[in-house]
């Protein structure tokens, strides 16, 4: 086992849409080969007079990451190929488990058998034999804010705190705790300026109504705009601002959210099309 094994490999990985065959020991010797290379490591550290400096250390250093992010990146794809198998083998399709690891044959064999089980469940559910595991309406989630103590009957309005559903502004940014609160001022007719005219109360009041020609800008066209690019540095996978994952390869050319390819070409990890 070696970095060239490995990146052959996760490249092999990436290009089938099925689980390629590795051997049942395959992460059981990337540990064995990482732990010779942090070995290597060690020893060169300890002959070296600067560690933190000495180039040995420093290249070991590189290659015990690297073995380690190419191995999780090989783990994350077969992942995904392994959840798609179990799940049409649950079905009752044709069943191959040929080439997964001891570590993937147990998550495969406990997988078939969970979404096996939550169909009958499902199934028993819809038939009227089986109780839905929808939460209790007598047990809500949020049971709302908690009473006031009844015995505390000399407490002052202004102890009590804020009446539920709507606190006091004034009390919340620590006004008069008598609990009288004085009105709101009158809102100020239109005329010159007052659109633009801000509350400047020394109780940090703010404006209770934008003026109309605030500018605010619209979120949803920045959050809509697409550009489309085509990668040039692997990136892995990455959520965009549209909530949707991409998965972003070299070479790959793909429709991204302006908000997630702009970063990517200014760090030349992609060049736009169009």
């Amino acid at each position: 086992m070696n970095l060239d094994d490995l990146r052959a490999a996760q490249t092999q990985e990436r290009a089938t849409d099925g689980l390629q065959d590795l051997q049942e020991s395959f992460y059981a010797d990337v540990a064995a080969f990482i732990e010779s290379l942090k070995d290597r490591r060690d020893d060169a550290a300890a002959a070296a007079t600067d560690p933190f400096g000495d180039p040995e250390v420093q290249e070991l250093t590189d290659k015990i990451e690297t073995a380690e992010q190419v191995t999780e990146a090989i783990y994350e794809r077969r992942m995904g190929k392994l959840v798609k198998q179990a799940s049409l083998a649950a079905a009752g399709m044709p069943d191959d488990q040929g080439g997964l690891t001891a570590e993937e044959r147990d998550l495969y064999g406990d997988l078939v058998a969970r979404i096996e089980d939550n169909k009958a469940h499902v199934l028993d559910v819809i038939a009227g034999d089986a109780a839905s595991a929808r939460p209790d309406d007598d047990d809500p989630a949020d049971p709302g804010p908690p009473a006031p103590d009844s015995d505390n009957d000399d407490a002052s309005p202004g102890d009590a705190g804020p009446p539920a559903g709507g606190s006091s502004v004034a009390a919340a940014m620590g006004g008069d705790d008598s609990g009288t609160l004085d009105p709101p001022p009158a809102p100020e007719p239109p005329g010159d300026g007052g659109a633009d005219r801000v509350d400047t109360t020394t109780d940090g009041g703010v404006q209770s109504e934008p003026a109309d020609d605030a500018g605010v800008p619209d979120s949803g066209d920045a959050a809509t705009a697409r550009v489309r690019v085509r990668v040039t540095d692997t990136v892995g996978e990455i959520l965009g601002v549209d909530e949707r994952p991409y998965d972003l390869e070299a070479g790959d050319v793909v429709t991204l959210p302006e908000a997630n390819a702009d970063p990517l070409i200014e760090k030349d990890a992609a060049e736009k099309l169009d």
